[in-house]
Protein backbone atom coordinates (compact mmCIF):
# COMPACT_ATOMS: atom_id res chain seq x y z
CA UNK A 1 0.00 0.00 0.00
CA UNK A 2 1.39 3.81 -0.48
CA UNK A 3 1.41 6.23 2.06
CA UNK A 4 -1.20 8.06 2.89
CA UNK A 5 0.42 11.23 2.43
CA UNK A 6 3.91 11.03 -0.03
CA UNK A 7 5.86 14.79 -0.11
CA UNK A 8 8.11 15.67 -2.83
CA UNK A 9 10.73 18.62 -2.87
CA UNK A 10 7.40 21.01 -2.21
CA UNK A 11 8.14 24.46 -1.78
CA UNK A 12 5.75 27.70 -1.96
CA UNK A 13 6.95 30.66 -1.90
CA UNK A 14 4.20 33.79 -1.81
CA UNK A 15 3.75 36.47 -3.57
CA UNK A 16 5.32 39.11 -1.32
CA UNK A 17 8.53 36.96 -1.64
CA UNK A 18 8.10 34.96 1.77
CA UNK A 19 9.34 31.34 1.15
CA UNK A 20 6.73 29.35 3.28
CA UNK A 21 8.18 25.73 2.17
CA UNK A 22 11.51 25.08 1.12
CA UNK A 23 11.80 21.62 -0.79
CA UNK A 24 10.52 19.51 2.27
CA UNK A 25 9.70 15.60 2.14
CA UNK A 26 7.22 13.81 4.44
CA UNK A 27 6.04 10.69 4.09
CA UNK A 28 3.13 9.41 6.76
CA UNK A 29 2.49 6.10 6.48
CA UNK A 30 -1.31 4.75 6.19
CA UNK A 31 -3.05 4.15 9.30
CA UNK A 32 -0.18 6.15 11.34
CA UNK A 33 -0.68 8.60 13.50
CA UNK A 34 1.70 11.76 12.73
CA UNK A 35 2.41 14.97 14.78
CA UNK A 36 3.38 18.34 13.08
CA UNK A 37 5.36 20.62 15.34
CA UNK A 38 6.73 24.04 15.10
CA UNK A 39 6.32 27.83 15.73
CA UNK A 40 3.72 30.04 14.02
CA UNK A 41 5.56 30.66 10.36
CA UNK A 42 7.53 28.02 10.28
CA UNK A 43 4.95 26.39 7.08
CA UNK A 44 3.02 23.98 8.91
CA UNK A 45 -0.17 26.01 7.89
CA UNK A 46 1.44 26.61 4.16
CA UNK A 47 1.61 22.54 3.95
CA UNK A 48 -2.16 21.83 5.22
CA UNK A 49 -3.22 23.99 3.04
CA UNK A 50 -0.87 22.59 0.07
CA UNK A 51 -1.82 19.39 0.45
CA UNK A 52 -6.06 20.22 0.81
CA UNK A 53 -5.69 22.40 -2.35
CA UNK A 54 -6.28 25.37 -0.49
CA UNK A 55 -3.04 27.57 -1.86
CA UNK A 56 -1.19 26.31 -5.28
CA UNK A 57 2.51 25.49 -4.05
CA UNK A 58 5.58 26.77 -6.18
CA UNK A 59 7.36 23.65 -6.87
CA UNK A 60 6.77 20.04 -5.49
CA UNK A 61 4.61 16.88 -5.61
CA UNK A 62 1.89 15.46 -3.34
CA UNK A 63 0.07 12.35 -3.13
CA UNK A 64 -2.57 10.85 -1.56
CA UNK A 65 -2.12 6.80 -1.12
CA UNK A 66 -1.05 7.46 -4.82
CA UNK A 67 -3.33 9.10 -6.71
CA UNK A 68 -2.26 13.16 -7.29
CA UNK A 69 -3.61 15.69 -4.44
CA UNK A 70 -5.45 17.28 -7.04
CA UNK A 71 -7.10 14.56 -8.55
CA UNK A 72 -10.92 14.19 -7.33
CA UNK A 73 -10.18 10.71 -5.83
CA UNK A 74 -7.53 12.21 -3.58
CA UNK A 75 -9.67 14.95 -2.40
CA UNK A 76 -12.32 12.80 -1.05
CA UNK A 77 -9.73 10.76 1.05
CA UNK A 78 -8.75 13.79 3.00
CA UNK A 79 -10.90 15.58 5.92
CA UNK A 80 -9.87 18.93 7.22
CA UNK A 81 -10.63 20.13 10.71
CA UNK A 82 -9.06 23.70 10.25
CA UNK A 83 -7.95 25.98 13.02
CA UNK A 84 -9.97 28.87 12.36
CA UNK A 85 -14.03 28.32 12.63
CA UNK A 86 -15.15 28.60 9.08
CA UNK A 87 -18.32 27.27 9.85
CA UNK A 88 -21.25 28.96 7.52
CA UNK A 89 -23.65 30.85 9.94
CA UNK A 90 -26.74 30.13 7.77
CA UNK A 91 -26.99 26.81 7.97
CA UNK A 92 -27.91 24.79 10.92
CA UNK A 93 -25.72 21.57 12.77
CA UNK A 94 -27.93 18.88 10.47
CA UNK A 95 -27.54 21.01 7.23
CA UNK A 96 -24.05 21.72 7.78
CA UNK A 97 -23.23 18.46 7.70
CA UNK A 98 -25.37 17.46 4.91
CA UNK A 99 -23.86 20.30 2.95
CA UNK A 100 -20.89 19.22 3.58
CA UNK A 101 -21.75 15.17 2.43
CA UNK A 102 -23.41 16.51 -0.99
CA UNK A 103 -19.96 18.14 -1.64
CA UNK A 104 -18.27 15.03 -1.77
CA UNK A 105 -21.23 12.93 -3.75
CA UNK A 106 -22.80 11.35 -0.56
CA UNK A 107 -26.35 10.48 -1.48
CA UNK A 108 -28.85 12.22 0.52
CA UNK A 109 -30.21 9.03 2.20
CA UNK A 110 -26.37 7.85 3.40
CA UNK A 111 -25.59 11.80 4.10
CA UNK A 112 -28.91 12.24 6.58
CA UNK A 113 -27.63 8.60 7.91
CA UNK A 114 -24.19 9.41 8.75
CA UNK A 115 -24.78 13.29 9.72
CA UNK A 116 -26.94 11.50 12.51
CA UNK A 117 -24.08 8.96 13.49
CA UNK A 118 -21.92 12.07 13.47
CA UNK A 119 -23.81 14.33 15.95
CA UNK A 120 -24.44 11.42 18.12
CA UNK A 121 -20.52 10.57 18.24
CA UNK A 122 -20.14 14.29 19.08
CA UNK A 123 -22.86 15.15 21.16
CA UNK A 124 -24.89 17.28 18.45
CA UNK A 125 -28.33 15.76 18.78
CA UNK A 126 -29.60 17.99 20.36
CA UNK A 127 -28.41 20.67 18.36
CA UNK A 128 -29.51 19.97 14.98
CA UNK A 129 -31.28 22.75 14.14
CA UNK A 130 -29.27 25.31 15.56
CA UNK A 131 -27.12 27.69 14.22
CA UNK A 132 -23.82 28.19 13.90
CA UNK A 133 -23.71 31.19 15.74
CA UNK A 134 -25.33 30.09 18.37
CA UNK A 135 -23.12 26.81 19.16
CA UNK A 136 -20.67 27.19 22.07
CA UNK A 137 -17.30 27.50 20.73
CA UNK A 138 -17.05 23.56 22.31
CA UNK A 139 -20.03 22.98 19.99
CA UNK A 140 -18.51 24.80 17.09
CA UNK A 141 -15.43 22.84 17.63
CA UNK A 142 -16.79 19.82 17.53
CA UNK A 143 -18.87 20.67 14.25
CA UNK A 144 -15.60 21.42 12.56
CA UNK A 145 -14.69 17.67 13.48
CA UNK A 146 -18.04 16.39 12.75
CA UNK A 147 -17.83 17.77 9.05
CA UNK A 148 -14.26 16.79 8.52
CA UNK A 149 -15.31 13.33 8.86
CA UNK A 150 -18.48 13.49 7.19
CA UNK A 151 -17.55 11.87 4.22
CA UNK A 152 -15.36 8.82 5.61
CA UNK A 153 -12.18 10.31 5.01
CA UNK A 154 -9.06 7.69 5.08
CA UNK A 155 -6.42 10.51 5.69
CA UNK A 156 -7.79 12.88 8.32
CA UNK A 157 -5.98 16.22 8.61
CA UNK A 158 -6.45 18.15 12.25
CA UNK A 159 -5.22 21.66 12.59
CA UNK A 160 -5.13 22.58 16.42
CA UNK A 161 -8.15 20.79 17.19
CA UNK A 162 -8.39 21.66 20.54
CA UNK A 163 -7.20 25.24 20.53
CA UNK A 164 -9.17 27.27 23.34
CA UNK A 165 -11.38 24.33 24.90
CA UNK A 166 -11.87 23.41 28.01
CA UNK A 167 -10.14 20.62 29.56
CA UNK A 168 -12.82 18.48 29.79
CA UNK A 169 -13.44 18.69 26.49
CA UNK A 170 -10.40 18.33 25.32
CA UNK A 171 -9.75 15.36 26.89
CA UNK A 172 -13.58 13.66 25.21
CA UNK A 173 -12.08 14.89 21.95
CA UNK A 174 -8.27 12.83 22.54
CA UNK A 175 -10.52 10.05 23.15
CA UNK A 176 -12.68 9.83 19.85
CA UNK A 177 -9.49 11.01 17.89
CA UNK A 178 -7.76 8.00 19.47
CA UNK A 179 -11.01 5.85 18.88
CA UNK A 180 -10.62 7.05 14.89
CA UNK A 181 -6.93 6.55 15.02
CA UNK A 182 -8.00 3.10 16.41
CA UNK A 183 -10.56 2.17 13.38
CA UNK A 184 -7.57 2.47 11.15
CA UNK A 185 -7.57 5.97 9.91
CA UNK A 186 -4.10 8.06 9.17
CA UNK A 187 -4.10 11.33 11.21
CA UNK A 188 -2.27 14.10 10.72
CA UNK A 189 -2.17 16.55 13.79
CA UNK A 190 -0.65 19.85 14.42
CA UNK A 191 -0.73 21.73 17.99
CA UNK A 192 0.82 23.65 20.41
CA UNK A 193 0.11 21.56 22.90
CA UNK A 194 3.42 19.40 23.73
CA UNK A 195 1.29 17.26 25.70
CA UNK A 196 -0.68 16.67 23.43
CA UNK A 197 1.27 15.23 20.67
CA UNK A 198 3.35 13.28 23.30
CA UNK A 199 -0.16 11.77 24.55
CA UNK A 200 -1.62 11.00 21.08
CA UNK A 201 1.32 10.67 18.45
CA UNK A 202 3.50 7.77 17.40
CA UNK A 203 5.97 10.01 14.88
CA UNK A 204 6.26 13.74 15.96
CA UNK A 205 7.57 15.56 12.67
CA UNK A 206 10.01 19.13 13.96
CA UNK A 207 9.13 22.07 11.00
CA UNK A 208 11.00 25.27 11.26
CA UNK A 209 11.41 27.77 8.24
CA UNK A 210 9.30 25.50 5.85
CA UNK A 211 12.03 22.58 6.11
CA UNK A 212 11.93 19.15 8.60
CA UNK A 213 14.09 20.15 11.62
CA UNK A 214 13.93 16.28 12.84
CA UNK A 215 11.53 13.58 13.02
CA UNK A 216 11.43 10.33 15.84
CA UNK A 217 8.95 9.15 18.63
CA UNK A 218 8.46 11.45 21.44
CA UNK A 219 11.00 8.95 23.53
CA UNK A 220 13.27 9.24 20.80
CA UNK A 221 13.24 12.91 20.76
CA UNK A 222 13.85 13.26 24.27
CA UNK A 223 16.54 11.00 23.57
CA UNK A 224 18.05 12.16 21.15
CA UNK A 225 18.38 16.10 22.71
CA UNK A 226 19.32 14.78 26.35
CA UNK A 227 16.34 16.33 27.53
CA UNK A 228 13.18 15.11 30.30
CA UNK A 229 10.27 16.24 28.03
CA UNK A 230 8.91 16.94 24.75
CA UNK A 231 8.85 20.50 25.87
CA UNK A 232 12.61 20.72 26.42
CA UNK A 233 13.61 18.44 23.14
CA UNK A 234 10.95 21.22 21.43
CA UNK A 235 12.83 24.20 22.38
CA UNK A 236 16.29 22.54 22.26
CA UNK A 237 15.67 21.44 18.47
CA UNK A 238 13.97 24.95 17.73
CA UNK A 239 17.02 27.06 19.07
CA UNK A 240 19.12 24.73 16.84
CA UNK A 241 20.82 22.75 19.04
CA UNK A 242 22.05 19.61 17.33
CA UNK A 243 20.75 15.99 18.59
CA UNK A 244 23.17 13.71 20.19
Amino acid sequence: MPPALRIRGLTKRYEDGFLALADLDLDVGAGRFVGLLGPNGAGKTSLISAVCNIIRVTSGEIAIFGEPHHSLAARRMVGLAEQDVNLDRFLDVEETLLYHGGYFGMRRAHARTRAGEMMDVFDLRAKAGVRAPKLSGGMRRRLLLARALMHEPRLVILDEPTAGVDFELRVELWAYIRRLHDSGTTVLLTTHYLEEADELCEDIVLVRGGRVIGRDTAEGLRAAYGATSLADAYVRAMAGVPPR
